[in-house]
């Protein structure tokens, strides 16, 4: 405004106007500080509820991506399929292909040759089994069979087999080659070293065993507290007789029982009979002392070896 000109009403009051702005923005500010420092002296308790109560503008987070999840398969053996196959085609010929088992053989393995058996051949096999699979790749595997025959030979059979990418699909994909048959490996000296001499533990086992496998007494008798073990039913043994006990442990040789909670692990060798002969058994067991007797606290057959995870 030059000098000397008189402001005009509305020139005049716009300075009054932004004034009046600015004192109320200072009024609001002093009383917000007022208050802060209120809730401050009325304690945390207010000052949390007066922090909830403010509101917030709380940007949205971004959606999160689903993630994948794969899970693993693992490979599926194969060696079921090709016993199924080398049966089928042990006991087909080319000469009859319209027969149930040239049929199944064709149907697993459509591109492989039928055999053709003489006529003084030896007769099928009694049983065909498969005893190794080798994974060659992703998808490929040898699986080797052997069949055994009547007159008690073995002939070992390598077959190559495909897998889909799932291992729920198989199929033969050459003809069996005949191989050599697995070494036999070599057996780590057995754990129980310690031989078990005449008297109450070797006595418990048998009584044990005997009423496990003819049913001649009752088997909860000689079993710890807690153990629950049937006896074999329905009983395949008339007889048992109990032909050496031998332990890792030393306190199963000891000439008296020991101390209640002694535990040793034994194995019993048995001859168990019946009515078409005579038959070896072995049988390891976990037995445990208690009020001067012993007890069967765990029961499973075979024979543990040393560093068979025992």
């Amino acid at each position: 405004m030059s000098p000397g000109k008189q402001a005009s009403p509305s020139e005049a009051a716009a300075p009054m106007a932004a004034g009046a702005r600015l004192e109320a923005m200072r009024r609001r500010v002093r009383l917000s500080r007022v208050a802060v420092w209120t809730v401050i002296a009325a304690g945390p308790t207010a000052l949390a509820v007066a922090v909830a109560s403010t509101p917030t503008t709380v940007a949205a987070a971004p959606a999160a991506k689903p993630t994948a999840v794969r899970t693993a398969t693992s490979a599926a053996d194969p060696g079921g399929y090709a016993q199924v196959f080398v049966g089928a085609w042990l006991r087909s010929s080319a000469n009859d292909e319209t027969s149930a088992q040239a049929r199944l053989a064709q149907s697993m393995a459509p591109d492989v040759a039928l055999p053709t058996p003489a006529a003084d051949a030896q007769s099928a096999p009694q049983s065909v089994t498969a005893v190794r699979s080798a994974q060659r790749g992703t998808g490929t595997w040898s699986v080797t069979v052997a069949a055994q025959y009547a007159g008690g030979s073995v002939r070992y059979y390598a077959v190559p087999v495909a897998s889909d990418s799932t291992g729920s699909s198989f199929g033969v994909t050459g003809a069996p080659g005949v191989v050599a048959g697995p070494v036999r490996a070599e057996v780590a000296k057995s754990s129980y070293a310690v031989t078990v001499p005449d008297g109450d533990l070797p006595s418990a086992v048998g009584e044990f065993l005997t009423a496990y496998l003819t049913g001649a007494g009752e088997v909860d008798r000689y079993l710890a507290p807690g153990v629950n073990l049937a006896a074999v039913s329905p009983a395949p043994y008339t007889a048992v007789a109990l032909q050496q006990v031998s332990a890792v442990e030393e306190a199963a040789a000891a000439d008296q029982v020991p101390a209640d909670g002694t535990t040793v692990q034994v194995l019993a060798s048995v001859e168990a009979r019946d009515a078409t002969g005579r038959w070896p058994l072995g049988y390891e067991l976990t037995l445990r002392a208690r009020s001067g007797r012993w007890e069967v606290a765990a029961l499973e057959s075979g024979t543990a070896q040393d560093g068979g995870g025992r």
